[in-house]
């Protein structure tokens, strides 16, 4: 029972639908906790990468700076989402059981097991403040690196849990099939594309190899591309849908959430760090900070819109004929 009621708390309206749209992105836990998420995932899948393509040898390689990043936002994500919860005090329950045909408790053994793999990320090569606190670290550090096989198990692992967080982050939403917009099988696609293109953007900023950060941009322009034509996709199937999905879809596309989609989303999320990192890659202008920047700030606005436009739409709020 616990359990049910804490997926209520996390996916149902607590503003009223006649209020202006705007004003209730206030509500701010569930958008944060699901962007953190997406873009933690992007980080693992990253990193991991990295490590089972041998780029760990490498000196300053990005995979031994992301984990450190990651887990200080997965736990600001977990806290956001923490503060959403109805019943705080009950949350260890979620411990307590396994429900298979539930997200939220998919959600929560997935979050508990990509902190032993970042860690073992971590460990691999700790710095030297860890060394300084923790001498002995630097003896498992030497023994990890021993074991080629090992290491090559660390990245498989944080890849696996990496895709497993991402995609989780849209199935939540997706599996209420009271939200419209948010029932739909592309939403786990465009929520983990997404936070693959917000990592990717990331390390793309912060990298102190050249070569990564050059294909972290080529990377990310095939993860917009992709998220582009996941929107498409999504829309034309809403609009071929019931009445419902489709009023759900010209919230975004016509409706009081347009402006900020099409401006914020599109066109500076998407479409215009595109066209920079395309000019960048292909050596027609420098790199510059703007393009990753702008991504990520995309990629928190598109969370935000998706919520509120999700917790609007409502087949009761549907004007059928």
């Amino acid at each position: 029972m616990i359990l049910a009621e804490q997926i209520i708390e996390l996916t149902t309206t607590r503003h009223n639908p006649h209020v202006d749209p705007f004003m209730a992105m206030w509500e701010w836990q569930i958008p944060i906790y699901l962007f953190l998420g997406g873009m933690v995932a992007g980080m693992m899948i990253i990193s991991g990468y990295f490590i089972f393509s041998n780029r760990y040898k490498v000196t300053n390689c990005a995979c031994f700076s992301i984990p450190f990043t990651a887990l200080v936002l997965i736990s600001v994500g977990m806290f956001a989402l923490f503060l959403d919860l109805a019943h705080k005090p009950y949350v260890w329950r979620l411990y307590t059981t396994f429900q298979v045909k539930s997200p939220m408790s998919w959600g929560a053994w997935i979050l508990l097991l990509i902190y032993p793999a970042l860690i073992a990320n971590i460990l691999m090569r700790p710095s030297p403040w860890m060394l300084k606190f923790i001498p002995k670290l630097s003896d498992i550090s030497a023994k990890i690196n021993q074991h080629p096989f090992l290491i090559k198990n660390i990245g498989i692992l944080n890849m696996l849990f990496g895709l497993m967080l991402g995609a989780y982050t849209g199935v939540l939403l997706s599996s209420m099939g009271s939200r419209p917009l948010w029932n739909t099988s592309l939403l786990w696609v465009l929520f983990l594309t997404s936070g693959l293109s917000t990592a990717a953007a990331y390390v793309h900023l912060i990298a102190k190899n050249k070569e990564e950060s050059e294909l972290l941009a080529k990377a990310d322009n095939g993860f917009i591309t992709i998220e582009l034509f996941i929107f498409v996709m999504m829309f034309l199937g809403l609009l071929s849908s019931a009445r419902p999905h489709i009023e759900a879809a010209q919230l975004l596309l016509t409706g009081p959430y347009a402006p900020t989609f099409w401006v914020f989303v599109i066109g500076l999320g998407l479409i215009i760090p595109l066209i920079i990192q395309l000019l960048a890659v292909n050596h027609k202008i420098r790199h510059t900070p703007i393009a990753p920047i702008l991504v990520i700030i995309g990629g928190l606005i598109l969370r935000f819109i998706i919520v509120e436009a999700g917790q609007y739409s409502h087949w009761f709020n549907a004007h059928f004929k």
